[in-house]
């Protein structure tokens, strides 16, 4: 390589690099500007569902950028909401549940695929909707595959249930409506299932264990399972709306089926497991700092069941958009028309509604609590991201790019567009050059930089992923898009490559 073209390249690295950081300064001030939009937009929906209290928060790669307050969580006393408010968060509680799963997983103590059975032997002797169906296992109850009808609103009014009487119902026998692994249908009782099983293989309660492997290790010290024993200035009092009044409702106990939905905490606290979930994206050399290993967030956000897909979702926004939607561990996992990916869960109880959810590609998650009898939250935190990627202007974060790319990038700037001694090189799989040929490379690469122009700068490498990306060389009169694919030989060679002539 010439050194004319080293310096060219060491150049453009350089503004690669004040570009992104520029980007995301921008990025931040343009999400402050949005912020009393967003504002308005929790207020009026607040006023419109008549919540008593709500409490949101927005969380920006890993810290709490903002939050807001509205109402009461005590209308007697008037106890005005705040961000220390503690709120029970229903079946946000399942995803606590099934990382208390995946951290027992990692340390070698139950296996997802094993029979349900091997750790509740009540569940042996089921009867099945056929002869012919396989055994439950973890994977199907964390996904909600095992075959139980969904449950709610009975589900909701076991929370306080023994583990005695949850087991004497399991005796008695469970009615199916589908085989194991054939359909998803929610079911609060698998997840009190999975409650059980943390006990069995922990030796501990699954309170006890979760509050010790993630809450405390996440600094999530005002988060509480009994209502009981949060401090009476900090507890959200629930609600229905009946006959244009609010009506308390009263508080449920904790129990056995609590792993499905008990969990009861604040903005601040719940803060931190967002963040810890954002923190998996995207994947690092850095050292591991969380309660249970970066990969195994990863895995719990993973599309594991497929739920369906609606061609006619619209957002709150009015923009219209097919919808896939999946489950992953205690997650629901979506995917719009755009490619845009977000996990999260929604909670409801009798005199609660909660939900969160993060856009994994974009660093952006909102939580929100109410203290009104099933709030639909979610629909609401959709509204939000939708409303805030549109006003911030905000892009999905770039995948990095890895070494490998960026050394064949720069190799093959070197030889483009003559591709003399292109095949000594040594960057080129087997397979290119019988399925390329070095004289119609030349061909088609030549008048495509006669059209470009003189080549002043190098745009940042777009990586698919860490084998394959696109880059483009900025012309003074058009542009080039060169795209190439790597072979998973190490070090991995270039067996496909495209060139384009693009406008400006």
């Amino acid at each position: 390589m010439n050194f004319q073209k080293l310096l060219f390249l060491f150049c453009c690295s350089i503004a690669i690099t004040f570009n992104q950081a520029k980007a995301q300064d921008e990025r931040l001030k343009n999400i402050k500007e949005a912020l009393p939009k967003i504002d308005q937009i929790f207020k009026d929906y607040a006023e419109k569902n008549h919540y008593p209290a709500f409490v949101y928060g927005l969380v920006l790669d890993g810290k709490l950028i903002h939050s807001g307050n509205i109402g009461y969580t005590n209308l007697e006393k008037k106890v005005l909401a705040s961000n220390q408010s503690d709120f029970r968060i229903a079946s946000m509680s399942k995803s606590f549940t099934a990382m208390a799963i995946l951290k027992l997983r990692d340390e070698g103590k139950l296996k997802l695929d094993n029979p349900a059975y091997l750790y509740i032997p009540e569940l042996k002797n089921q009867q099945l909707l056929s002869k012919d169906a396989p055994a439950i296992t973890v994977r199907n109850l964390l996904t909600h595959s095992a075959g139980f009808p969904e449950d709610n609103p009975w589900g909701d009014r076991q929370l306080a249930i023994s583990d005695e009487a949850m087991l004497k119902m399991f005796r008695k026998g469970i009615s199916f409506s589908n085989n194991p692994s054939t359909a998803y249908e929610y079911s609060n009782m698998g997840f009190a299932m999975l409650g059980y099983i943390i006990k069995k293989v922990s030796g501990k309660t699954y309170q006890q264990y979760i509050n010790e492997n993630i809450l405390k290790p996440l600094g999530m010290n005002h988060t509480y399972w009994e209502y009981s024993q949060v401090p009476a200035e900090q507890l959200a009092h629930g609600y229905r709306w009946l006959n244009e009044n609010w009506v308390e409702q009263p508080l449920l106990h904790d129990g056995a089926y609590g792993a499905m939905g008990g969990m009861i905490t604040t903005i601040d606290d719940f803060a931190k497991y967002v963040a810890f979930h954002q923190s998996a994206w995207p994947a690092s050399n850095a050292p591991e700092k969380g309660p249970v290993k970066r990969s195994s967030v990863r895995e719990m956000q993973q599309p594991w069941q497929f739920i369906g897909v609606n061609p006619n979702y619209k957002y709150p926004t009015g923009r219209k958009t097919p919808m896939a939607n999946a489950y992953g561990y205690g997650l629901g996992h979506a995917t719009d028309g755009e490619g845009r990916r977000s996990v999260g869960h929604s909670g409801g109880l009798p005199g609660f509604g909660s939900n969160w959810r993060i856009l994994q590609d974009y660093g952006l998650g909102v939580i929100s609590f109410s203290n009104l009898t099933y709030a639909n939250a979610g629909y609401f935190n959709v509204q939000v991201l939708d409303t805030l990627v549109a006003l911030a202007h905000l892009k999905p974060r770039a995948i990095p790019v890895s070494p490998i790319l960026k050394q064949r990038t720069n190799e093959l700037i070197a030889i483009l567009p003559t591709w003399k001694n292109a095949e000594s090189t040594g960057i080129f799989a087997e397979n290119f050059f019988l399925d390329y040929f070095e004289e119609s490379l030349r061909k088609e690469a030549t008048p495509i930089f006669e059209s470009a122009g003189k080549i002043i700068g190098l745009k940042e490498i777009k990586p698919e992923n860490n084998l394959r990306g696109v880059f483009t060389l900025e012309g003074e009169k058009a542009n080039i898009e060169i795209s190439f694919t790597l072979t998973p030989e190490n070090p991995a060679l270039i067996q496909e490559y495209h060139i384009k002539l693009v406008g400006k």
